[in-house]
């Protein structure tokens, strides 16, 4: 960064003054919380670290120092929930990434599933990589291709599972199209993630989010991304 776009020490010195103040309003907004939600807590929280990583960016450029602390960003957090107490229906939405890490074995076992289930179509579809993969996912539950990537030339990125609440079930067809485009924050119920960011953190992934005290406590889902899972059809 050149020296006319580094900030002044003056800005610097502003920018630690507004992180001592919303340290001090985050701390007498925890102290009147009024429950787990309070709309409060939650927006001092997120000033709190707009203070933070302002200051943050600005020590850096002016005296290449970074703080000894982070704080989370507002899109890393859910706002308090706001959906109905008893719903009468949910939503769960899953986002699973991975890496084609060996193309020669996705190729291979797509093969093996189109020999099987042979009926005369032609052309192979499973003489690409985007072929393959469709005669996988379309072969396979998701859950079982989780528990065998390996097998399949895959290899695992990040993956979240988010529990939303609804009023009423959706109408047959009605969300298909754009299936995660209408997802209301204050609706999530509870979020689990899975990334590779927190190794250094819980060993099982991390709980965001969550609205009910007893949640954790009943979930014997294993959550470590390293692990394999039991396959939905055992006779596959």
């Amino acid at each position: 960064m050149s020296d006319a776009a580094q900030p002044t020490a003056a800005e610097v010195r502003a920018a630690a003054e507004a992180v001592k103040t919303a340290l001090d309003r985050h701390l007498a907004a925890v102290e009147r919380r009024s429950g787990e939600d309070d709309q409060a807590v939650y927006e001092a929280f997120n000033e709190l670290a707009a203070a933070a990583e302002t200051y943050d960016e600005l020590l850096y450029d002016r005296y290449d120092e970074v703080t000894p602390f982070e704080i989370p960003g507002a899109e890393d957090t859910l706002p308090p929930y706001a959906g109905p107490e008893e719903p009468n229906a949910l939503s769960v939405l899953i986002r699973r990434d991975y890496a084609v890490a060996d193309q020669h074995r996705l190729l291979a076992q797509a093969e093996r599933v189109e020999a099987a289930d042979d009926d005369g179509r032609g052309a192979a579809a499973s003489a690409t990589v985007h072929g393959a993969l469709g005669v996988l996912f379309g072969e396979f539950e998701p859950d079982e291709i989780a528990s065998r990537h390996k097998e399949f030339g895959l290899e695992e990125g990040d993956s979240t599972l988010w529990v939303t609440a609804t009023d009423e079930p959706a109408e047959p067809g009605d969300w298909l199209e754009a299936p995660f485009e209408q997802i209301d924050p204050q609706r999530v119920v509870c979020r689990f993630d899975v990334s590779a960011v927190f190794d250094d953190e819980i060993d099982d992934g991390r709980l965001a989010g969550v609205h009910d005290d007893d949640l954790e406590d009943e979930l014997d889902t294993d959550l470590d991304g390293d692990e394999d899972l039991e396959p939905l059809d055992a006779d596959r």
